[in-house]
């Protein structure tokens, strides 16, 4: 595709491929005048704005763009993901900006969670990251809860600074920035599109008042999660969409555990115990000895061990094992982009996930 054919909203090159990356205009609309991409589309005619993903390099290089100019940054975090969903070196680039933190996804969690204990547990966990944020503000996109209190945590921080929005795709950050577009221009005032130097990816400016803007960066593709790993259908199966109701298996020393086919976590000692599983809903978990496991996961691939529906696209010859031991307190065993496993203390386990999917273990969330 010619290089000369641009969007006339973001100026992102057109291409028909690739539904998902910049630029996406049908084919059949490609040679029209005055041309806009579909995001901008949706932008112009519905408020809405689409994530678009964009790689390390990419991102990176768009940050070092803001560490010189004047705002403050909201960095948008899965609350059910935090490691997986934090940007590590997004307080080095970013410069001295002031931080707000918010963490999406709060309608996930169980009800009856303590929401005073959660900030406190991500102010911590931020903070042992290198980020100590000026502010910490618990939401739910979806459901609209907490976005009056990040507003005001946002015009209190600011102090007549633009704003800059980033996080990773899937935390939710395009369902935040519609909900905020609501607030501070309406539904029927005009949002304006506009190139940002520097960058080949552009930004969304949102007009907070006559002089200052809030802009929508593109979001951070991390590969160390889960999601990159499973199609756009098995996306929709790993990734929650409810409150995630606990599944607690009561395990024997030498048993595991299967998370569909993506991973598994074989308890090795620790004596008789459960393991309070947190995934989303629509997962399957499957649980055999693990003298047994191996040979499951390899006959069993694509069929009981789902997602992924497709055997031949999931590599057990790029499987790591990662050994981890929980010590004298209650732990989450972290899987990035898929769930968690919270065991008590005294436990040794060995979790086998794709060799560039993160797994860490935190002190428990809960």
């Amino acid at each position: 595709m010619s290089e000369l054919l641009k969007c006339i909203g973001c100026g992102a090159p057109l291409q028909s491929e690739d539904k998902n990356a910049p630029g996406y205009v049908p084919e059949h609309n490609m040679f029209r005048e005055d041309v806009i991409c579909q995001r901008c589309f949706r932008l112009k005619n519905y408020n809405e704005v689409q994530d678009v993903g964009m790689d390390s390099e990419d991102f990176l290089n768009l940050l070092t763009g803001l560490s010189n100019k004047s705002g403050i940054v909201v960095n948008v975090v899965d609350v059910f993901d935090f490691e997986g969903s934090f940007i590590n070196a997004i307080k080095r680039i970013v410069g001295n900006k002031k931080i707000i933190l918010v963490a999406n996804k709060l309608d996930l969690l169980p009800k009856q969670i303590n929401q005073r204990r959660v900030k406190e547990w991500l102010k911590k966990t931020a903070r042992k990251y290198g980020l100590e944020a000026d502010d910490v503000v618990l939401i739910s996109a979806d459901k609209g809860w907490g976005i009056e209190e990040l507003m005001q945590s946002i015009n209190q921080v600011r102090n007549n600074e633009d704003v800059y929005v980033v996080g990773t795709t899937n935390v939710g950050k395009s369902t935040l920035i519609n909900k905020l577009i609501e607030i501070s221009v309406g539904e029927k005032d005009v949002v304006t599109t506009s190139r940002f130097p520097g960058t080949t990816l552009d930004m969304i400016d949102i007009p907070l008042d006559e002089t200052t803007f809030m802009y929508d960066t593109p979001g951070i593709i991390q590969e160390h999660q889960m999601t990159n790993y499973v199609s756009d259908k098995e996306l929709k199966t790993i990734m929650p969409k409810k409150e995630i109701k606990q599944r607690v298996y009561q395990l024997n020393e030498e048993q595991t555990l299967f998370f569909g086919g993506l991973a598994r976590i074989d308890y090795v000692s620790g004596g008789k115990r459960s393991l309070v599983c947190f995934f989303s809903n629509d997962l399957n978990i499957h649980r055999t000895k693990t003298e047994k496991a191996n040979e499951l996961w390899k006959n069993q691939l694509g069929s009981l061990l789902t997602p992924p529906h497709d055997a031949s696209q999931f590599d057990l010859n790029d499987v790591k094992a990662v050994r981890l031991e929980t010590g004298k307190a209650k732990r989450d065993v972290m899987i990035s982009g898929l769930g968690f496993i919270t065991i008590d203390e005294g436990a040794k386990v060995i979790v086998r996930v794709p060799k560039n999917v993160d797994v860490i273990l935190r002190n428990s969330i809960l």
